[in-house]
């Protein structure tokens, strides 16, 4: 789970912000928060609400930033690249900061760097508690304390882990260095650096508006009958007039994508180890293609929705055949499968889009119904504020972010506010009490439009 987000002169944001989803003093809805990890506790659930260019989506972006960081790296001979806050001279000569707080095999770490274009300058793990702080190493340049990391281990493992750390490129993240070399086959004591890799791995999920989520299919479709009705009972409870989903064999010279595109991604396939990659998803123009390797070989699929017809039975359309809303539902009945398995953190910007206020509405209670006793997170970027009401959430659930007068994004919670639990909060949110609404200018100062008066 996450505990909390920190960031630091990073695209939107200066000064360092706090995005946490530690529970505030709120009372109600008690099950939106999760089962303790050595004795904290976090939510469910958060949607996040601002203007257009309040920062929402940077945020979101600065999430999927570090992930990347952490498990694709950057080449030796590449700057990191990002953008520091540039309306403010001194950040353009600062550091800038990340640090994400999680929940992952039973402990709470706290994980973060410092950097710039040029360089990783600062990294560091701990394990965290309430009131405790634990190192489990800590980088500054090109020097690490591995103290406690390496207690255990011995001599040799003690000087490979040593080696590793001395060949980590400056513009190199330590976790990335320690995934990529394998360290694990020759390291035994490295529990707490596999727990944190395997959580931006496998457990957080970032999803933005163009994305698609089909790596929840699990390319099993085909032959996983529990899937299928799953499919099936969530297309029919969502109104989408489909009857059920399947993957067709479809030949390589009917694949509608560019053959050295395809080409590339084969031969990534045969020699991946990789053990996120086990088959690739391509969506063109809402036709989603499955490629996977079976006994050395590629095979491909294509996936389609199936309508009941009068006289003939099915009938399979291709998904770019169905509306953007329907292709959008297609992604989130999977994404809220996932959720439900638990140990899931997805982390998506404009949830919304192309959805009837009713169903996002319904997606989120629904998610939020059926989760009481497993531990996973929604987080949301929306614009929508139908979802601004204490009925479907907790006050600590809800953020805006704004910006300020110097251009900066700042974010903050509901729950600074002394609100009531049966107040319109909706209304006074469109109202601008939050301060996280568009700021319209005067129109009779556009002076480019035609003259309407007779």
């Amino acid at each position: 789970m996450l505990i909390r987000f920190n960031i630091e002169n990073f695209s939107s944001f200066n000064k360092r912000q706090s995005f946490s989803l530690l529970p505030g003093k709120t009372r109600n809805k008690k099950d939106h928060k999760t089962t303790p990890t050595n004795n904290i506790s976090v939510l469910k659930t958060s949607v996040i609400f601002g203007a257009n260019a309040s920062g929402k989506s940077n945020l979101i972006k600065a999430i999927a930033f570090g992930k990347k960081l952490v498990l694709k790296g950057t080449r030796t001979d590449q700057k990191i690249l990002y953008e520091k806050f540039k309306l403010d001279n001194g950040c353009l000569v600062s550091n800038s900061r990340i640090e994400y707080e999680i929940q992952s095999k039973g402990k709470n770490y706290a994980y973060g760097f410092v950097f710039n274009k040029n360089e990783i300058v600062e990294e560091w793990l701990f394990e965290i508690s309430k009131t405790t702080e634990k190192k489990i190493f800590e980088r500054s340049k090109d020097t690490f304390d591995l103290t406690n990391l390496n207690k255990n281990n011995s001599k040799e493992e003690q000087q490979f882990l040593n080696f590793t750390a001395k060949g980590t490129p400056s513009n190199q993240l330590f976790l990335n260095e320690i995934r990529t070399r394998k360290v694990k086959e020759n390291v035994s004591d490295i529990e707490d650096l596999l727990n944190v890799i395997d959580w931006f791995l496998n457990t957080l999920k970032v999803i933005l508006p163009n994305d698609k989520y089909n790596l929840g299919l699990r390319f099993e479709i085909k032959d996983d009958k529990k899937l299928l009705q799953s499919f099936e009972e969530f297309l029919k409870y969502f109104d989408t007039g489909i009857s059920g989903v399947c993957l067709e064999d479809i030949s390589l010279d009917k694949i509608e994508i560019p053959r050295r595109v395809l080409n590339k991604i084969t031969e990534d396939l045969m020699i991946s180890n990789s053990e996120e990659v086990r088959a690739s998803v391509l969506s063109i123009d809402n036709t989603t293609y499955f490629i996977s390797i079976k006994n050395d070989e590629p095979v491909f699929h294509k996936f389609m929705t199936k309508h009941k017809s009068n006289k003939n039975g099915d009938q399979l359309f291709d998904t770019s055949e169905e509306s953007d809303g329907t292709n959008r539902i297609l992604d989130f009945i999977p994404l809220l499968m996932d959720l439900l398995q638990g140990d899931n953190v997805f982390i998506i910007d404009e949830m919304e889009r192309s959805l009837h206020p009713n169903l996002i509405y319904d997606l989120i209670d629904l998610f939020l119904t059926k989760i009481k006793n497993i531990n996973s997170q929604l987080i949301l970027a929306s614009h929508e504020s139908s979802l601004l009401t204490q009925k479907l959430l907790r006050k600590d659930e809800i953020w805006f972010t704004v910006k300020n007068k110097k251009g900066a994004t700042e974010v903050h919670s509901l729950e600074e506010y002394d609100i009531r639990f049966d107040k319109n909060i909706r209304k006074d949110y469109l109202l601008g009490r939050f301060k996280a609404i568009p700021k319209i200018g005067n129109r009779n100062h556009l002076t480019v439009l035609p003259n309407q008066e007779n």
